[in-house]
C-alpha cells in the first residue's frame, strides 16, 4: 500500500492525479501504476487500469485471478469493473471515494447512473441495427474453438 500512495504522490509532482496502484501476486509485485489522465490525454488512464495493463502484459494473459490489487483510493467504477474482468481477488485501498469527493473527484454520479432506466440516463442509449449485430453473438455462440474470458 505504500508503493500506491507513492506512486501517487509521484504522479502528483509530476502533473498527473492522486491515484497510484500496484498489482501484487505470490507476494511479488507484478505491476504498478499511477494515474495518467491529463498527462496522456486519455480518461480511461487511471490508476488501476495502467496497472492491469501492465501486468495482463507482463504475466501475458488476461487473467490476474491470483492477484491482488493496492490503491490508493477505492477504485471508480470504470477501475472495479475492470479488477472484476481482469479476476483479481482482492482489492486494498486507502482512501475511500468519500475522501475523493473531498478533492473534487466525484464518482457517485456513475454509481448513480448505472441504476436508472436506459430512457433516463444523461446520455441517451439508443439501440440499432440489432438484427444485424446479433449475427456476430450467434456466430461466436456456435464457435467451437473459442477462448472463453
Amino acid at each position: 500500500m505504500r508503493e500506491a500512495i507513492r506512486l501517487a504522490d509521484e504522479s502528483v509532482s509530476l502533473g498527473g492525479g492522486p491515484f497510484g496502484a500496484v498489482i501484487v501476486k505470490d507476494g511479488e509485485i507484478v505491476a504498478e501504476s499511477s494515474n495518467s489522465v491529463t498527462i496522456d490525454n486519455d480518461p480511461t488512464a487511471h490508476a488501476e487500469v495502467n496497472a492491469i495493463r501492465r501486468a495482463c502484459n507482463k504475466l501475458s494473459t488476461f487473467s490476474l485471478k491470483g492477484c491482488f490489487i493496492y490503491s490508493s483510493c477505492e477504485p471508480c467504477p470504470m477501475c472495479l469493473g475492470a479488477i472484476y474482468w481482469a479476476g483479481i481477488e482482492r482489492i486494498y485501498y486507502g482512501n475511500t471515494r468519500k475522501d475523493a469527493v473531498e478533492i473534487d473527484f466525484a464518482d457517485d454520479f456513475i454509481y448513480d447512473e448505472i441504476e436508472r432506466p436506459l430512457e433516463k440516463r444523461a446520455i441517451p442509449m439508443v439501440p440499432l441495427l440489432h438484427d444485424e449485430a446479433i449475427r456476430t453473438f450467434n456466430s461466436w455462440k456456435e464457435k467451437e474453438d473459442k477462448q472463453q474470458y
